[in-house]
């Protein structure tokens, strides 16, 4: 996830690279340990302007189907960037069809962190 721009835990670098890790791993609980209670989340659907959760619970409904259902998910990282408590991070999500071809979406989250936690997730894909 980029060069290492500051040091600690609670850095921002570190907590997007926690977050990107996380979501490598398809792993929701550590995805979600990275979220701060109150955390923003604007995801790309429906189009044009997506939907907008606050709260890890409502994120965390909306993202349980996605980590249980998914077949074959692959989620990597591309690139990021920070800056002060914000960063940017461009990514390509990839999954089995049900005729076994990949389906593939790239996009990119700006991201905030406060405290060591991503306090808000706004998602945007290429169209």
């Amino acid at each position: 996830m980029g060069t290492q721009l500051s040091v600690g835990k609670g850095s921002t670098e570190a907590v997007l690279e926690r977050f990107a890790r996380a979501w490598e791993a398809w792993d929701l609980e550590a995805v979600m340990d990275c979220l701060a209670d109150d955390a923003v989340f604007e995801s790309t659907d429906p189009a044009p302007d997506g939907r907008r959760l606050v709260g890890r619970t409502a994120i965390r409904e909306l993202w349980e189907p996605l980590f249980r259902d998914t077949p074959e998910p692959e989620f990597r990282f591309e690139e990021s960037f920070v800056s002060g408590d914000r960063g940017t991070a461009r990514w390509q999500f990839s999954w089995a069809n049900p005729d076994g071809a990949r389906g593939r979406v790239r996009g990119c989250d700006v991201l905030r962190v406060r405290d060591g936690q991503v306090v808000e997730k706004l998602s945007y894909v290429k169209g």
